[in-house]
């Protein structure tokens, strides 16, 4: 059996091999934090957001005023921060072209306009196209989501089932999808149990259907590759407070395929996606490729800390975060077995990296009671009913050490 010394010692000799090790030292400190590991909830904030922020108050904001939104700045005019921090989003984490992915509005919202649409265009070409295909254990926003949809637009769900630690199949999604289909939604990485779909071939089994899909991605943008564009997926959405560290309620990103353009309409007809929104004049006219996704104004000032995060992103490259991820995620595993599976600790996530997200989830009888003494302890996991806590290490910001020292805190609990 390996002693507690010689795991201290692996992770520390991770660590040192570690590529991205440099770049945890452009977080803030947490003082009294041993352990953070709930960055599949929240990321934690990059010390340059705080001087952005600064520096945005005192400048942009206090010297340009009304100005900003027109005139040319560091990053350009704010009215055009939607596309170009959704370009820069498509860019270094979902494998999408320009023109594709605007940042606005709330995971929620954004999920509701883009599944609207689908459905509404899928109806549109044909009358029996009602019916929406999603997982039975997915996010509750997104059930809750298209639940509303259908109701709205007189259509119905059909829910899938996994087995928790398993997810969805391409096969399930064969099988449930068929002439009266609309859109499937699924999450790309389910957020119990980290399972990663098969996009691709889930993507394939949607469109053998006739029917439109929409991936949430709020668990795998900036902790797993993407390639949006490659796998010929039709709408996505995600958030940025997670592994893109953007800060609470930072705003959410949506992506639609570019030949969609034109044939999907959001529901939420706001002045900022009209054609020439300052002309203020009568009717809706939508502005041309993704900027009619826009509905009100755009969140500048939350957009400034995501956009510190994605300076560390392009420095890092998003094949070497995965390649973190999975090792991280991977070490938690070799701790768990050797402390935690002894202690009547089951683990519900994928052991195949190729299967596993960003995150580690593990379940044991009373382990609520146990994340409080955590949390007074100085681990910070999150938990999730039943009887489960989730391990979410951030590629960027957490340490092999730390999750060492963070599940030995655990180990001595139990």
């Amino acid at each position: 059996m390996t002693t507690t010394r010689t795991t201290a010692e692996r992770a520390a000799e991770l660590d040192a091999a570690d590529p991205l090790a440099p770049l945890r030292a452009r977080f803030l400190p947490a003082p009294g934090v041993v352990a953070y590991l709930d960055g599949n909830s929240l990321g934690r904030p990059v010390a340059d957001a705080a001087n952005r922020l600064g520096e945005f108050v005192h400048h942009a904001w206090g010297q340009r005023l009304i100005r900003g939104w027109t005139e040319d700045g560091p990053d350009g005019p704010w009215m055009d921060w939607p596309q170009r921090v959704g370009d820069r989003i498509g860019g270094l984490a979902l494998g999408a072209a320009p023109d594709q992915t605007v940042l606005a509005d709330s995971t929620t919202v954004l999920l509701y306009k883009l599944a609207r649409a689908a459905v509404d265009a899928a109806a549109a070409a044909d009358p029996a196209r009602r019916v929406i295909v999603a997982f039975e254990d997915d996010f509750p926003t997104d059930r809750y989501v298209v639940e509303g949809i259908a109701a709205e637009r007189g259509g119905s769900v059909r829910w899938l089932r996994a087995d928790i630690a398993e997810g969805v199949t391409p096969d399930q999604v064969a099988a449930a999808a068929g002439p009266d289909t609309a859109l499937v939604l699924l999450s790309h990485i389910a957020y119990r149990s980290g399972w990663i779909a098969d996009a691709p071939a889930i993507t394939a089994a949607a469109h053998d259907a006739g029917a439109y899909v929409l991936l949430d991605l709020c668990h795998s943008v900036g902790a797993v590759e993407l390639a949006l564009d490659a796998w010929g997926v039709d709408l996505a959405v995600g958030c940025t407070y997670k592994f893109l560290n953007g800060g609470p309620g930072s705003p959410a990103f949506g992506y639609l395929r570019r030949d969609l353009h034109e044939r999907l309409h959001q529901p939420i007809q706001g002045w900022m996606g009209r054609l020439d929104p300052f002309t203020m004049g009568p009717g809706y006219v939508p502005a041309a490729g993704i900027r009619h996704l826009v509905s009100g104004t755009p969140p500048i000032l939350a957009a400034v800390p995501l956009l510190a995060s994605l300076d560390l992103l392009e420095a890092a490259g998003i094949a070497a975060v995965r390649a973190k991820s999975a090792a991280l995620t991977g070490f938690a595993l070799e701790l768990v077995d050797e402390w935690l599976t002894p202690r009547g600790v089951q683990v519900i996530s994928p052991r195949d990296p190729r299967r596993r997200g960003g995150h580690v989830t593990i379940r044991r009888p009373g382990f609520r009671d146990v994340v409080d003494r955590l949390w007074a302890r100085g681990v910070l996991p999150d938990y999730r009913e039943p009887d489960a806590i989730r391990i979410g290490p951030a590629p960027l910001s957490t340490s092999f050490t730390e999750v060492h020292d963070g599940l030995a805190v655990l180990r001595d609990l139990l």
